[in-house]
């Protein structure tokens, strides 16, 4: 399996090809601001034929390229439906003006082909396997892709801006809530192994072993789960 990563735009916002092998048909996930170019050169640099673009949730720096990297290739775009007005409205999703001249970089919209992710659903795309989790908290939106292990690779688990290396995602924006974060990280990544590989919205490549021996928030979780005591971890605001 190929995995070609690049931290993008004004946020380091990360997106992310993946496909069975080089020359092959691959998925983009999460094309944010300023990542055009790299995914060309991606595709280029691996001989890859894109298929869709898969979103984790609506901001701005998730999603800002969708429309010319959709356009480029003629491929649909898939997203939560709570999140999809963020596409065409992104201020309204952080709920002030990001500014007048990085707003003048972007290309708001929705591309011509628009499909609507569910939990527990399963995309079979570019010859993989994808288990969608709706992972509200950040965004009412946010949803998660999962592919499982295969032979010596263990299952990946693309976590969007629910999990980061030693943090989570913030919750104080329009449509955020902490609580429902804390939900969300129980329901969805506390089950999975931990070989998982988690690779996020943001930051380095991360374990679900290594941040449930070490990140606050998920240690948090866990010890709620256990009994009172827990949950006492202040909110975060890293990324967008």
């Amino acid at each position: 399996m190929l995995i070609a990563g690049f931290p993008a735009g004004a946020w380091g916002t990360n997106c992310y090809l993946v496909a069975p092998a080089a020359g092959e048909e691959c998925v983009i996930i999460d094309p944010g601001h300023q990542a055009a170019q790299g995914v060309e050169e991606t595709l280029k640099k691996h001989r890859l034929k894109p298929v869709a673009v898969v979103l984790t949730h609506g901001h701005i720096d998730h999603v800002a390229s969708v429309v010319p990297v959709c356009g480029a290739h003629d491929v649909p775009a898939w997203i939560h439906p709570a999140d999809r007005y963020m596409m065409s409205d992104p201020e309204k999703a952080l709920g002030r003006s990001i500014g007048q001249p990085l707003m003048g970089e972007l290309t708001v919209g929705e591309p011509d082909d628009v499909k609507e992710l569910s939990d527990g659903a399963r995309l079979e795309l570019a010859g993989l396997e994808f288990s969608v989790a709706h992972a509200p908290g950040h965004t009412k939106g946010s949803v998660t892709f999962r592919m499982p292990e295969s032979n010596d690779i263990p299952s990946v688990f693309f976590s969007g801006d629910l999990l980061f290396a030693g943090s989570i995602g913030r919750t104080d924006l329009p449509g955020g809530d902490h609580a429902e974060m804390l939900r969300s990280l129980a329901r969805v990544c506390l089950p999975l192994d931990d070989s998982t590989v988690v690779l996020s919205g943001h930051g380095p490549q991360t374990s679900i072993g290594r941040e449930r021996a070490t990140n606050p928030y998920l240690r948090d979780v866990a010890e709620t789960q256990r009994g009172p005591g827990g949950g006492a971890t202040a909110a975060p605001r890293r990324g967008m």
